[in-house]
């Protein structure tokens, strides 16, 4: 039996494993042999996804993990290569069917965050001028995936999008929730997450475009876009940060009784969303203020042209905070904490 160790260190890009190579690179041939030799269906119904089922009835869990959907986020392709190789190297204690997905294929191999566009703004039937962009096709590619995997699927159903957050953080992991999970699933999300010691969870009441949140609404999973650190270069990630998430990934995957929390999770709720309407946009904060920062009532968050954002709680705190986005999409989050 292979059990997962989490790893500590890298020794930098040239040094990189084998398996990581292969999932930044979207490889699955090692992987998919593994599993096939012993007797798992698998399949890879397009470039950076394979599907590896057991064949039997729909009993067990039906997961999706995707890593890359921002090409520049490279410590959860790390984490999930190493989970996934010792798994295929013990592929009979696989317990769940699994979708893997490495999301921007081509911004991974270009070192970017996007080609056109944020492919994790695509997950929405109206992209306007974006219809034609690179991450628009892939985006559809990933939808179509997604439905053919849960066809079928019982009702367990899971999808962790895992990422790395732009800004440093005062909670250095967090997740994002939607808030129309149906409560069962919802209920062993944050019993996962509390697990893989994230340290805050924002129920969100509203799509952004996002993969997970399409996921969640659209075929019923318990689905989270689960922040863990910063974005770093691949082969230069502190590994040690991802050791409570691969672990807690790792048990997920085979079935494993669910382990007490690591730590208790803040939840928050989105006291209210900003909006970039112009480019006249211009958030009230630099670039250094963190995930988590608090604001205070009457403080500004953000102006565009005469709409002015403030904060309306006795305290919010500010998520995503993004002046760069695109005209239209959401610039960043206020939310309050309820437990």
């Amino acid at each position: 039996m292979t059990a997962y160790v989490p790893p500590t260190a890298n020794g930098g890009a040239q040094a990189l494993p084998a398996a990581v190579r292969a999932l930044a690179g979207a490889d699955f041939t090692v992987l998919a042999k593994r599993f096939l030799d012993a007797g798992f269906a698998v399949a890879q119904p397009a470039p950076g996804i394979v599907t590896i089922k057991s064949g039997q009835a729909p009993a067990c869990a039906s997961v999706i993990v995707s890593v890359g959907v921002h090409g520049d986020e490279t410590g959860p392709i790390e984490v999930l290569a190493y989970v996934l190789d010792a798994l295929s190297q013990d592929p009979d204690a696989l317990a769940v069917d699994l979708m893997v997905c490495v999301g921007n294929i081509d911004a991974i191999s270009a070192g970017k965050r996007f080609i056109d566009a944020d492919l994790n703004r695509m997950f929405r039937p109206v992209r306007g001028s974006l219809a034609g962009a690179a991450e628009a096709a892939r985006a559809d590619t990933m939808i179509a995936a997604t439905v053919d995997f849960f066809e079928g699927a019982g009702p367990d159903r899971w999808h962790l999008d895992l990422h790395t957050a732009i800004r440093p953080s005062v909670y250095p992991t967090f997740a994002i929730v939607p808030e129309l999970i149906a409560e069962e699933g919802k209920c062993a999300l944050i019993a996962w997450l509390g697990q893989a010691a994230i340290g805050a969870i924002v129920m969100n009441p509203q799509s952004a475009g996002t993969y997970s949140y399409y996921s969640a609404e659209h075929h019923g999973a318990a689905a989270s876009t689960v922040e863990l650190g910063r974005v770093g270069t691949l082969g230069q990630n502190d590994l040690s940060l991802f050791a409570d998430v691969g672990s807690a990934l790792d048990d997920l995957l085979r079935g494993a009784s669910p382990a007490g929390p690591k730590v208790a999770s803040h939840v928050f709720a989105v006291a209210q969303e900003i909006i970039k309407h112009s480019d006249g946009f211009k958030m009230a904060f630099d670039r250094s203020t963190q995930n988590f920062t608090a604001l205070r009532q009457g403080q500004v968050i953000a102006t565009d042209g005469d709409i002015v954002y403030a904060v309306k709680h006795p305290e919010e705190l500010v998520v995503f905070p993004n002046p760069d986005v695109r005209v239209g999409l959401r610039a960043g989050l206020m939310v309050v904490r309820t437990q």
